[in-house]
């Protein structure tokens, strides 16, 4: 079942065409991965599909009650609301439907005091069965529980709810916003670009809960892993007009190649012909006869009437640069010993040992909020530790890549930007270098400052690669890239003969580079000596032998003692479930005594008598601030 379709879109601004004649289909319960350079239109798509943006012309369908919801790359949010508030304003019209129930219930009771207004009484008792049923129809009484649920799902713990928004990393309020969709539970996810800022046990749990999704979901991204996980199914936009691909993500780009091919070889053959068929015209004129000059007309009649096909666009191979360094390191880059880092109260890291020599690729791994970019600030000599010592070897010269690109200079041309430095070098030179990293043609004379992200980000690698640096630092250098970028960047740090130390969430390209990883813990850090991959396997390999060596290490007394405390768990834990359910019982039994005395209130022997009226009132908020209090006491005992 079709559930969204595109029907010849095109966009333009201004004398700009974006998107042209875009054709495309999505199913209920697909997954479908959004893919292209930065630039090429995929936002726009996603705006248009939101009506955040018109379209010129064509047809867009979304079948009837289907409902969207948009997560963007750089999602909005009160800053100063708490996690809990923002979580809050999905559910507006149930708190305000709740307050008018409260209202209404103070007015009944006011009212059942009078007998002469018991025309108003019966009115307002009609409203307030009306409104009560419509409030539990739509969960009025579990928003609050199915809000603290997901939260907890997501990550937060339960005394970071009522944290601000303005004191939460990009991959928290990215979380946060990702809560507001989930609360929403639209029928078709957008996802723009959702892994950014995330970290892999982010990443890993996104994953987890997209594949058991039960709407359809259509996301951009330029996380190659991620794609490969998620999607059953690839759009590509490419000059403007949008291609569709079975499969996932490394499926695409093999069938992608077997289809330029393709078309390459038709559109070969087909230009073989059409120079066949010019020549054979060519020769019957120089003929000259009447005769030969007809048949060449009717040739000339068949040549107009193909439908040339159009030479694919092949993108070029990017010439592959061997990068050497201007100043040759010793063979000890750095050294860390014992180094420990607090903001005030709040320790970051501590026992951070590790050490780097010439020629490696070295990833920093660790979850948001651990200190990985303060210790490359401290590396830098920006930031100064509490404890311990760096050291730098001979001959270090270090470089730092961030994302902000404060290397640039935004009123130059790039040209000038590499050039100005590298005095040396010829027009060419530069040229080639400059093409190497995506900047071909007339992109060279671009001004700096009107660069998108991905171009900055391209050129400022570039920049520091042909500096005087041997040692670069570079703090989550594929984000915003897309993957031809990230693929520039790849080769080039693949053929720099220097020394890297990146911070990276991005699985693909830890594995592509790392030739070692060291992960930071609040408690230290570990060094393992192979890519992402390896990493996880020794870490697999050191639970299970830390599992056989606490199993061979331990007394008979040990092992009694845990059988011990098995026991009482499992007991403890069949006491739990025991006591659930005697509180589900109870649930249940208050809602139907709620409903009752909700319904009595609703007859005219009741409303109209204000003993009994005022009786079974008080008697409903009793009950309703018991069945709270049970809510509560059934949510603790689902986290023990």
């Amino acid at each position: 079942m079709i559930i969204l379709s595109c029907n010849n879109i095109s966009k333009s601004f201004g004398i700009d065409l974006i998107l042209n004649n875009i054709n495309f289909n999505i199913n209920k319960g697909e997954k479908v991965g959004l893919v292209g350079a930065n630039g090429a239109g995929k936002s726009t798509l996603f705006k248009i599909l939101t009506n955040q943006l018109p379209y010129d012309s064509g047809e867009l369908y979304i079948a009837k009650s289907t409902t969207i919801g948009y997560l963007e790359q750089n999602a909005i949010l009160d800053e100063d609301c708490t996690i809990m508030d923002v979580c809050l304003t999905i559910f507006e019209n149930l708190i305000k439907m709740e307050q008018n129930l409260r209202d209404l219930e103070t007015k009944i009771a006011e009212l059942s005091n009078n007998e002469k207004e018991s025309a108003v009484l019966e009115d307002t008792m009609h409203k307030y069965s009306l409104l009560l049923e419509e409030f539990n129809e739509r969960n009025g009484y579990g928003f609050r529980s199915e809000i603290r649920g997901i939260l907890k799902g997501l990550g937060f713990l339960e005394e970071e709810f009522e944290q601000p928004i303005y004191q939460l990393s990009g991959g928290q309020k990215t979380r946060v916003a990702l809560a507001k969709l989930l609360l929403i539970h639209p029928d078709i996810l957008l996802l723009d670009e959702p892994t950014n800022h995330l970290d892999i046990e982010a990443v890993q749990w996104l994953e987890g809960f997209l594949r058991d999704y039960d709407g359809t979901i259509f996301m951009i991204s330029h996380d190659r892993y991620f794609l490969d996980q998620m999607c059953n199914r690839i759009l590509e936009i490419e000059h403007k007009t949008l291609n569709s691909y079975n499969g996932n993500f490394s499926t695409f780009i093999k069938k992608k190649k077997i289809m330029l091919e393709q078309k390459m070889k038709e559109y070969i053959n087909q230009q073989k012909e059409i120079d066949k068929r010019k020549d054979i015209v060519r020769k019957l004129k120089q003929h000259g006869t009447e005769k030969l000059m007809n048949r060449a007309k009717s040739h000339e009649k068949k040549l107009e009437k193909i439908e040339e096909i159009e030479a694919p666009i092949i993108s070029k191979d990017i010439p592959i640069m061997h990068f050497e360094t201007q100043t040759k390191s010793g063979n000890d880059v750095l050294s860390i010993k014992d180094l420990s880092k607090s903001f005030d109260d709040n320790l970051l890291f501590k026992n951070v040992n590790l050490d780097i020599y010439k020629g490696e690729r070295v990833a920093l791994i660790g979850p948001n909020g651990i200190g990985k970019s303060t210790l490359f600030k401290i590396i830098l000599d920006e930031l100064k530790p509490n404890n311990g010592n760096v050291h730098l070897g001979h001959n270090v010269f270090t470089g730092y890549y961030d994302q902000e690109q404060k290397n640039l200079d935004n009123n130059k041309t790039v040209i000038d930007e590499i050039w100005d430095e590298n005095t040396k070098f010829t027009q060419t030179k530069v040229r080639t270098l400059l093409g190497s990293f995506l900047f071909k043609g007339d992109d060279v004379f671009k001004i700096v400052g009107s660069l998108s992200g991905g171009e900055k980000g391209r050129l400022s690698m570039l920049k520091l690669i042909l500096s005087k640096s041997n040692f670069i630092l570079l703090d989550e250098p594929t984000n915003h890239l897309d993957i031809e970028s990230k693929e520039v960047l790849e080769e080039a740090l693949l053929n720099y003969n220097g020394t890297t130390f990146f911070i990276s969430h991005d699985r693909y390209f830890l594995n592509k580079l790392a030739t070692k990883v060291i992960e930071i813990t609040p408690q230290g850090t570990e060094t393992f000596l192979g890519n992402y991959d390896y990493y996880i396997e020794k870490k697999k390999e050191k639970l299970l032998l830390n599992k056989s060596e606490d199993k061979a290490e331990k007394t008979k007394t040990q092992i009694k003692e845990e059988k011990r405390k098995e026991k009482e768990k499992r007991e403890s834990q069949k006491a739990i479930i025991k006591t659930q359910k005697k509180i589900e019982a109870e649930i249940l039994e208050l809602e139907e005594k709620i409903s009752q005395l909700e319904d009595l209130m609703c007859q005219e022997e009741i409303y109209s008598n204000p003993e009994k009226s005022k009786e079974v009132h008080q008697e409903t908020v009793d009950l309703k601030n018991k069945l709270t209090s049970l809510y509560s006491e059934w949510e603790n005992l689902l986290d023990c």
